[in-house]
Formats: structure tokens, sequence, C-alpha cells
């Protein structure tokens, strides 16, 4: 054996573990992050179908009294929470006027990245009750 590589034996093998270990870090990232924009996105479209399904809700007394619709605050905030329910989320709803605003927040374990973390997206979006003529 030559002198020269004695004191090198072994050294390849803790080279192939240390980047072993940063590929892996980096999949986990590439997975876990795409894990989040999945979630992010997923809310997205519930926190905009929920705030839509809210803005659709018409106070009937108030629009036979005056022939004016107008937003129903606690209908509108019912068939929000309604959508949610509908699709296995949760999230708050809040009414403002002619608005409904609605914010949802989904948690996703991660796969890859070690521990206990986990990764969430959370979304809000807006419906404003208006009347639109032809």
């Amino acid at each position: 054996m030559n002198r020269r590589c004695r004191g090198e034996q072994g050294t390849v093998s803790i080279f192939v573990a240390v980047m072993a270990v940063a590929f892996l870090l980096i999949a986990g990232l590439a997975v876990d992050g795409g894990n989040k924009l999945g979630a992010l996105s997923e809310a997205r479209d519930i926190a905009d179908n929920a705030a839509r399904a809210g803005a659709q809700a018409v106070d009937d007394a108030s629009y036979r009294a005056s022939g004016t619709p107008t937003l129903d605050p606690v209908a509108a905030s019912q068939a929000a929470n309604r959508y949610l329910a509908s699709v296995g989320h949760s999230g708050s709803v809040e009414v403002d006027g002619a608005s409904v605003t609605v914010t949802v927040t989904i948690t996703v374990p991660t796969r890859f990245l070690p521990g206990p973390f986990t990764v969430s997206a959370t979304e809000q979006a807006a419906a404003v009750f208006s009347i639109e003529s032809q």
C-alpha cells in the first residue's frame, strides 16, 4: 500500500454520506415547497368560492320593502361558512357593508423535512355585492 494514501482511507464514504443528506434536504425542500404552492392554490380557490357564495345572499325583506337589493350580513356569513364546511375546511368570514371577506388557512404535513414541521398556506378573498344592469 502506498504511504501517501494511508491517511485518506474512508474519506469518500464521508463525502458520499454528507452529499446524500444534502440531496435529501434539497429534495425535501422541492417536494414540501411544491406542497405549499398546491395548498396556496387550494386555499385561494376555497376563499374565492366562499366569498362569492356569501356575496349572493340578498336581504329579501329589504328588497321587498324598498325594491333595492342589499346584502344580508347574517345570511352572507352563513352561506360562506356553509361553503367552507361543504369542502371540509374552516376559515374566518367577515361581512362589512356590501363586502364579504373570507380567510382560509390550510396546513399540510411535511414529507421530507425532518421533525414536527408543517407547511401552512393562508389566502384571503373578498367579494363585493353589486347589481349589474344589462
